[in-house]
């Protein structure tokens, strides 16, 4: 769809190369690493306080315990929604992100809005991205957390029992209707911000280097430079804002209950401190670095060539 001369039709500025790079990225991305994923959230939702759960001392162990009490499949429990959830997430964020963009530059790429807009776009993307996909990452976050008998000791509920994404979906709609899938929404909130400052990060890294070596804004940069800039707006995005993707699983956990986000808090903090906040640190960043560099690598390749 062309950009139309004033810029100001919101929709002017829809490309679907935009999508369809994001959905790229992030299903490739996921597919490579779900595993780390899974043992980040696992690790996010361990306080110690539930015999439900299994218990892990590290990376290599849970790894190990995963693989001998769930053989492979275990360590791909909840990758279908995952899949779905990061193609769409990704395809959707880029798709709303780049067109609220254009819409401030009006349709000129080569204009400069600065930090405070590409952060205004983001959170904006963010959210529109969050309201359709939230009932996705319910179900992913209960799969991952879908821990088989011998490794807990403790047979699950029916209604905790799923037997694949759609099931899940079902079970949990039926038993918690639509609340239950838009529970760790709040928390989502919060997370827009992660976005937000990762793609204010990356996008002025991009528009600084660029004036630094005297070119366009919107100039192509070499694959080591992307994977570069992706990486280091990540690692500033992910220390920052950590703590809302602990809480927002563990608002997701059927093993848990927590009567709000404000009870949720008060809990974590009540019996593990501070540290409990940054539950899953390592696995996390073990997995988004690759992850945010395939996807960003992918996503610019494939919606530079379009």
């Amino acid at each position: 769809m062309s950009v139309s001369k004033n810029g100001r039709n919101p929709l002017a500025g829809v490309r679907l190369e935009h999508l369809v790079a994001g959905v790229a990225g992030g299903v490739a991305s996921t597919l490579i690493l779900h595993p780390l994923d899974l043992l980040k959230i696992r690790f996010a939702v361990s306080d110690g306080t539930t015999s439900a759960k299994p218990h892990y001392t590290g990376l290599t162990q849970a790894m190990c315990q995963i693989f001998r009490h769930e053989g492979i499949r275990g360590l791909y429990r909840g990758v279908t929604p995952n899949v779905w959830g990061a193609g769409s997430a990704w395809g959707l964020y880029f798709l709303f992100y780049n067109t609220i963009k254009s819409w401030f530059q009006s349709g000129n790429s080569k204009v400069n809005i600065g930090p405070g807009l590409h952060m205004v776009a983001a959170a904006e993307a963010g959210v529109l991205t969050l309201v359709m996909t939230n009932p996705i990452w319910v179900v992913k976050t209960r799969l991952c957390l879908q821990y088989s008998d011998g490794a807990t000791g403790k047979v699950l509920q029916e209604s905790h029992r799923y037997n694949g994404m759609v099931d899940a979906f079902v079970k949990t709609y039926k038993y918690e209707g639509v609340r239950g899938l838009y529970k760790g929404f709040v928390p989502g909130i919060f997370g827009v911000s992660h976005g937000a400052l990762q793609f204010m990060a990356y996008e002025e890294m991009k528009t600084k280097y660029n004036k630094y070596r005297n070119l366009p804004i919107d100039a192509k940069l070499t694959t080591a430079e992307y994977l570069a800039f992706a990486s280091l707006s990540k690692l500033f995005a992910a220390v920052t804002t950590y703590p809302y993707q602990v809480l927002r699983a563990r608002m997701q956990d059927q093993h848990a209950h927590y009567d709000n986000l404000r009870h949720c808090v008060r809990e974590t903090w009540r019996y593990e401190g501070i540290v409990g906040f940054y539950r899953g640190m390592s696995p996390y960043l073990v997995h988004v670095m690759p992850n945010i560099c395939l996807v960003f690598l992918i996503y610019e390749t494939v919606a530079g060539s379009s």
